[in-house]
């Protein structure tokens, strides 16, 4: 039995450590591709990722990585044990960074996986007094009724900032956050970044449209929230597909993402 349980053990360490591997990949990649669509701040915003076996420590960008560069082997794990000592280490960790998405981690289940930028219309739209996304094409009806929208902006994300924002966020995976940014929360990385990728799109798509001064073409709350539950009940799990194609293209160009 004793050998057994030891067995057990070592065969769940290496399934344990492969499945680590793979979600650092998986975040590394995103963080090459957000940066090839120029959605990103240099070496300013984060994204992070759970660890395997925890609710709470999760692996982060550290203080002056660019996106562009960002390895697997970079993301650092930061641990809800050591939280407050790391946040005395800005030159390790933006504490604002450890605040965001460490809150958002501990206190939302869903938010496995956080990615945070300020990406042009995402950005563009949070600065809008009204920053709400009407639902005028496909990509945009997807979210609706689907946004947590955080307009009370405080001031750079500390401690008191990053518990308002967690509470914001609530059942949703995507949070504008006005005068701020875009944050969009998953399960996995490859959920997480399909929401960024089509609400940003749809955001882009609602702007160019308002530049015309044309009057919109707004659908009706019925066939709206119709498309939203579509997209929800679509048999095809687009997000996982969308970054394993992403994954292939990144493996031929430059695969140094998973190093």
């Amino acid at each position: 039995d004793q050998l057994c349980s030891f067995f057990f053990k070592i065969k769940y360490i290496i399934i344990l450590n492969m499945e680590n591997s793979e979600i650092l990949n998986d975040l590394a990649a995103v963080f090459r591709w957000t940066a090839k669509l120029n959605m990103h701040e240099g070496i300013a915003n984060h994204f992070s990722i759970c660890a395997p076996d925890s609710n709470e420590d999760f692996y982060i960008n550290g203080t002056g990585m660019h996106f562009s560069s960002i390895k697997a082997s970079d993301l650092l794990l930061v641990e809800q044990k050591n939280i407050n000592e790391t946040k005395k280490n800005p030159s390790l960790v933006d504490p604002t960074a450890i605040n965001i998405h460490g809150t958002i981690h501990k206190k939302v289940p869903n938010a496995k996986c956080i990615l945070h930028v300020h990406s042009k219309y995402a950005t563009a739209l949070s600065a809008l007094k009204d920053p709400n996304l009407p639902p005028i094409d496909q990509n945009s009806m997807r979210f609706y009724n689907r946004v947590a929208v955080y307009s009370d902006f405080g001031g750079l994300g500390f401690e008191e900032e990053s518990k308002k924002m967690a509470a914001c966020v609530g059942n949703n995976r995507i949070m504008l956050m006005a005068n701020h940014g875009i944050l969009t929360t998953g399960q996995t990385v490859a959920e997480a970044f399909d929401e960024l990728y089509y609400f940003e799109r749809a955001c882009e798509t609602y702007l160019v449209a308002l530049s015309t001064q044309k009057e919109l073409k707004i659908v009706s709350d019925e066939v709206a929230e119709k498309t939203a539950q579509e997209w929800e009940n679509y048999s095809t799990d687009m997000g996982s597909l969308h970054l394993k194609a992403i994954r292939s293209i990144l493996d031929k160009e430059d695969p140094s993402y998973k190093n």
